[in-house]
């Protein structure tokens, strides 16, 4: 790496001006931040049903007697096999924060389209804690524009992110926030997605950090191309999904088939609809 070279001093001189702008930077997130508490919100009067490690839940079971709770829609169709591959780097970064969450009166799950026991399966393979249920009879990741039919994906006219627009696969990323008031109505107070899950990935905010950044300028044939499930790295990589997508060695092919960098949270693939 090649970069300019300065004494201590002109370093100093340098880093105080660009604390001015994280200061700066911080208070507007924190302004930001209360504007979106501050949001409107939205009763929920549908009843959806998950089947989970307990069972049968309903959306109000799954706050677990908090008022809060936050619910990462992860990327699992029926007919995979393995999770989506950033959704699981985004879980490696939630799975351990969640007993700090309940602390602060919030609970957190995960939630897919795929079948509890494919959920259950990969879960044990990946060493997860967090709680992952299936929305696999209910209209939840519908209502929650977070899965679209093969025609809404092949005519661009899925409405995801806020807009209609053309989608890789029929799961789509986001994150949800629900509230439970004392008499147990349930509301919708926040949903976000695409590049608007970047913040809660803890290690890409490192990697912000760091003089290469999240280095995914030359990575093809999209930014998060470099991820994998955390058992495969080293492992030989190859294209596609589900039992029929095979490597050379017979391994199944780990997901890499739609262009993740551009849905999950990455500098490399902003858009303007993002």
């Amino acid at each position: 790496m090649n970069h300019k070279v300065v004494s201590s001093e002109e370093w100093g001189a340098a880093r105080r001006q660009l604390l001015a702008q994280e200061k700066e930077f911080t208070r507007f997130r924190d302004e930001l931040s209360r504007e979106r508490r501050d949001l409107p919100w939205e009763r929920v009067d549908k009843s959806y049903a998950f089947e989970g490690p307990s069972g049968k839940e309903t959306l109000s079971d799954l706050f677990a007697g908090r008022s809060q709770l936050i619910v990462y829609h992860f990327m699992f169709p029926t007919s995979w096999e393995e999770g989506c591959p950033s959704c699981s780097f985004w879980a490696d970064n939630f799975d351990g924060i969640i007993v700090h969450l309940n602390q602060r009166d919030v609970s957190m799950v995960a939630i897919s389209r795929a079948p509890f026991p494919k959920l259950a399966a990969f879960q044990r393979r990946m060493g997860w804690t967090f709680k992952w249920l299936s929305s696999f009879d209910s209209d939840f990741n519908r209502d929650y524009r977070v899965s679209f039919t093969e025609a809404e994906q092949a005519g661009g006219t899925a409405e995801y992110n806020y807009a209609k627009q053309s989608v890789p696969v029929t799961e789509m990323v986001g994150i949800s926030v629900f509230a439970k008031d004392a008499s147990g109505d349930v509301f919708h107070t926040y949903s976000c997605y695409s590049r608007g899950v970047d913040m809660l990935n803890g290690a890409y905010h490192y990697l912000d950090l760091v003089p290469k950044g999240r280095d995914e300028a030359d990575q093809k044939p999209y930014a998060q191309a470099w991820v994998r499930h955390h058992d495969k790295y080293g492992v030989q990589e190859t294209i596609g999904h589900g039992q029929g997508a095979r490597s050379q060695e017979g391994a199944p092919r780990i997901c890499t088939v739609h262009k993740l960098g551009r849905w999950h949270g990455s500098t490399a693939s902003a858009r303007a609809s993002d």
